[in-house]
């Protein structure tokens, strides 16, 4: 596909000039080029090398597929790093999720309180 390569060589501007004409010269071309380019990955950052990259950790989720740096030092620092950004990550949900329970303890022992001192209301008849 000499084209595609051509266009990917361009970036991503000649894809939405592309795009563009196709959609001004007859609407079911744009349609395609702007399907086949949602579809490989061209348009969007949640391609194989765009978010993966922000998310996971080395040989777990998406950092199973990382490539190596070539520095084996730096690969040994980012594998740390991120093993250390997940283990924060992972604190920090748990730290949100007993705050949640607390206040949720605090409204639920708020609401007994109040049903228990409510006085008795008398059947009417």
């Amino acid at each position: 596909m000499p084209i595609v390569a051509k266009l990917d060589e361009l970036g991503r501007g000649a894809w939405i000039a592309l795009m563009v004409l196709g959609f001004v010269f007859w609407w079911p071309v744009g349609l395609a080029i702007l399907a086949f380019s949602l579809w490989s990955g061209r348009m969007g950052c949640w391609n194989h090398q765009g978010m993966t990259r922000w998310h996971g950790a080395m040989g777990r989720g998406p950092w199973i597929y990382a490539r190596s740096s070539g520095n084996r030092a730096f690969d040994e620092y980012r594998a740390e790093t991120l093993r250390r950004l997940e283990e924060e990550q992972r604190e920090f949900r748990e730290f949100l999720d007993r705050l949640r329970m607390a206040k949720d303890k605090a409204e639920f022992d708020q609401f007994m309180a109040e049903r228990r001192n409510r006085s008795p209301q008398s059947p009417q008849g």
